[in-house]
């Protein structure tokens, strides 16, 4: 699962920095408000490989192989946090988007581990070869090889 670049197309889970002339770099992390902190770490470190950047009680950092990308989870309702970042996700409306080199592979691989499959692998129109799961919060996960259009 090498190069994996995590890009969120709701949300814009940016995988390098941004820069422009002129302009300082950024980078873009998305979190997601969950009670499932130990469901979801279990699940992409598990299934997807990811790595965890940081861990305590009530918030989980993990990040992409090869450290291309990062993604959080936050406990809801936690007296640290402002009112803005205590609602629970409520499981729908996001997706993920994970790049990878071998689709086919990592597919197979996904079903030995008995992970659903919502999505059964399968080739697009435009040139994309993909399929899609769900992670412990509802979010949908495509996986994806990209093939440029002739």
């Amino acid at each position: 699962m090498k190069q994996l670049t995590v890009l969120f197309v709701a949300i814009c889970l940016a995988t390098g920095a941004y820069s422009q002339k002129n302009k300082p770099a950024m980078k873009l992390n998305a979190g997601i408000v969950t009670d499932r902190l130990k469901e979801s770490k279990d699940f992409y470190t598990k299934v997807l490989g990811f790595g965890v950047t940081f861990e305590n009680e009530f918030y989980l950092l993990l990040h992409t192989p090869g450290k291309t990308a990062e993604i959080s989870f936050l406990l809801p309702d936690h007296p640290s946090q402002q009112p803005l970042f205590q609602k629970p996700f409520p499981g729908q409306g996001m997706y993920l988007t994970i790049e990878v080199e071998d689709v086919d592979k990592l597919y197979e691989e996904i079903k030995k581990k008995e992970v659903p499959v919502i999505i059964a692998i399968r080739d697009e129109p435009w040139g994309d070869r993909h399929f899609a799961i769900k992670d412990p919060n509802g979010v949908g996960i495509d996986i994806v090889k990209y093939t440029a259009q002739e």
